[in-house]
């Protein structure tokens, strides 16, 4: 194990055995090194570590902390490594997606108001009238996004956002089928709204798993190539 991994491993036993907690600050460099038994180089490494990771946060002035550690926070730090997997990895994600979207969309509809509706279909009416792919891929995470926050779980919501930032980074519509699957995007999009208007979290998890099943078999299919945040639906 080398200086880092070891000044990383006991810096991460101390937050998780709750020996420091949640926006405590850490001990000195000296008063680590020393226990740790590493340089300060070595414990400086493990700190942008662990910053990157959302564990701890640098202050400016004020010295290094324990993070908040809000799940949905950590886990969007997943998406350090998600974005990495070759799509063939990617591809073994949408099992998960599957049942967490589908559970989303229940709770959702369990949850709807009136400008939970309204909300939705106005970013669909967006969505079919974007020409541009950038505009639309958005739109269509802000929708996703929305079902997700009135799912009323802050981790699931955070944690399909990576998923779906991942699948986003494989274009679809710009394929010479695009328009074609861009048409059969819109028409899920609508299912999955209205099974949430009528509040009937049965339909609304069918269409849900549905449409993430249906995006799965686009990118299997046509495996497209890998550019800018456009083109492939939520």
């Amino acid at each position: 194990m080398s200086a880092v991994e070891k000044a990383f491993h006991g810096l991460r036993h101390m937050i998780a055995t709750g020996r420091l907690g949640p926006g405590e600050r850490i001990p000195p460099e000296g008063e680590l090194c020393e226990e740790l038994g590493v340089s300060r180089g070595s414990l400086r490494e493990a700190v942008r570590m662990l910053a990157a990771l959302g564990v701890i946060e640098p202050r400016h002035g004020s010295g290094t902390y324990v993070s908040r550690l809000r799940p949905e926070d950590v886990i969007g730090s997943l998406s350090l490594t998600l974005e990495l997997l070759p799509l063939s990895g990617l591809l073994e994600v949408y099992e998960i997606r599957r049942v967490l979207e589908a559970h989303v969309a229940a709770q959702a509809a369990a949850r709807s108001t009136p400008e939970t509706v309204r909300t939705l279909f106005s970013l669909i009416e967006e969505m079919e009238n974007a020409d541009d792919p950038a505009l639309a891929s958005e739109l269509d995470h802000r929708f996703h996004a929305e079902i997700a926050r009135v799912g009323g779980n802050p981790t699931l919501a955070s944690l399909l956002s990576v998923f779906r930032a991942r699948s986003r980074k494989y274009q679809v519509f710009t394929l010479p089928e695009g328009s074609a699957l861009r048409a059969k995007s819109d028409e899920d999009h609508r299912a999955l709204a209205g099974a949430i208007a009528d509040r009937d979290p049965v339909a609304a998890a069918g269409a849900a798993q549905a449409h993430v099943a249906q995006t799965e078999r686009w990118l299997r299919t046509f495996t497209p190539p890998v550019e800018n945040d456009e083109g492939t639906p939520g």
